[in-house]
């Protein structure tokens, strides 16, 4: 009978295909859906629409978890059907779309939480973006991972970098002066805290937001004893629209609480 007959199923799919999704399969195909987000099912299937192959398309995933991404397409035997792969992808972002992947990160002395756990995610976002990091922090601290990490990004020309700071600090001589990170992070654009109604405001928020899709809210400032010796929590988010937001209501705020440093 015709491969495109209704009693063979549809044409798009390989004759070998069909029918035979094995117990295996099916429990591949669950588990790549519980670990991906809607934003990175979404994002592959875009790649693989474009003509991307498997595993470039899966460079959308977060490092620590593309590996397993992939092996689980090979366990479902979706690596070589790349439509029905973006089908699957479509439906994982459909069944995500009001679930935001959260993690909590902590930084605790010694090895009770890993040191510098909250801090080494941060950098390693910064590391991967493609596109944009926003970051507030109440300081900088030269002894901070951030501070080479913020300056590598950049010194990326795809990369658009906006740092927020507290302007009190950056004037108090305990660390790195508002000139001197704007120029260390050229060219990027820095901004700190100013007076509002004719008193200084402190910069409080300690947020990193990546190609507005990552968004990690800290109580943690850019220094050392945050990254290894203080108790420090984390919350990261893979969540676009709140990262787009909160980095649309800084800008909203810059005008009125905030002043860009001069080069």
């Amino acid at each position: 009978m015709p491969i495109g007959s209704s009693t063979a199923g549809s044409s798009s799919t390989s004759p070998e295909r069909r029918g035979l999704v094995s117990s295996a399969e099916r429990r591949a195909i669950h588990d790549l859906g519980a670990l991906l987000t809607g934003t990175e099912a979404r994002l592959v299937a875009k790649e693989l629409a474009t003509g991307s192959s498997v595993s470039s398309a899966f460079a959308m995933v977060e490092s620590g978890r593309r590996l397993t991404a992939l092996d689980l397409v090979r366990a479902a035997g979706l690596r070589h059907e790349r439509e029905t792969l973006a089908a699957v992808l479509t439906g994982i972002e459909g069944a995500r779309a009001h679930i935001a992947r959260a993690e909590t990160l902590w930084t605790m002395p010694g090895h009770l939480a890993g040191a510098g756990a909250l801090t080494s995610r941060l950098v390693d976002l910064v590391n991967g973006a493609r596109t944009s990091v926003v970051c507030s922090s109440y300081n900088v601290q030269k002894s901070s991972g951030m501070w080479k990490a913020l300056r590598d990004a950049a010194q990326r020309p795809s990369l658009d970098v906006r740092v927020y700071l507290d302007g009190a600090v950056a004037a108090s001589g305990s660390g790195p002066s508002a000139p001197e990170v704007a120029e260390w992070l050229d060219p990027s654009t820095v901004f700190v805290s100013k007076e509002f109604d004719g008193k200084p405001v402190r910069n409080h928020a300690k947020f990193l937001a990546v190609d507005h899709r990552w968004l990690v809210v800290t109580s943690a400032n850019l220094s050392w004893s945050a990254e290894y010796a203080n108790v420090e929590l984390g919350v990261r988010l893979d969540e676009p629209g709140l990262a787009e937001r909160v980095e649309r209501e800084m800008r909203e705020a810059e005008e009125q609480i905030y002043q860009r440093v001069p080069l």
